[in-house]
């Protein structure tokens, strides 16, 4: 392993699912502004998560399939009046 490129600064953080509510406490260098008391009744630096493997689709088997030619039909066929009378004219 190379010398020198890796961080000194571990330390416990709590990482938090904004999503579903879902915390784990693990080490990190990532930067915190907000601390929470954790389940060990200590407090520690919190990060705010978007998603994590409790609610990342690909992990929770919940996949959402984005039909995006059904939309351009959709689209295609509720503005085809307007286009048939744009054509005439």
């Amino acid at each position: 392993m190379k010398e020198g490129i890796h961080p000194e600064n571990y330390r416990l953080v709590i990482f938090k699912d904004m999503s579903n509510g879902y915390s784990f406490l693990t080490r990190s260098t990532a930067e915190a502004k907000e601390t929470e008391k954790w389940e060990d009744g200590n407090e520690y630096p919190v990060v705010k998560l978007e998603i994590t493997h409790k609610s990342h689709p690909f992990y929770t088997g919940k996949m959402k399939l984005v039909d995006t030619a059904g939309r351009v039909d959709k689209f295609m066929n509720r503005y085809k009046k307007t286009m048939k009378k744009d054509n005439k004219e």
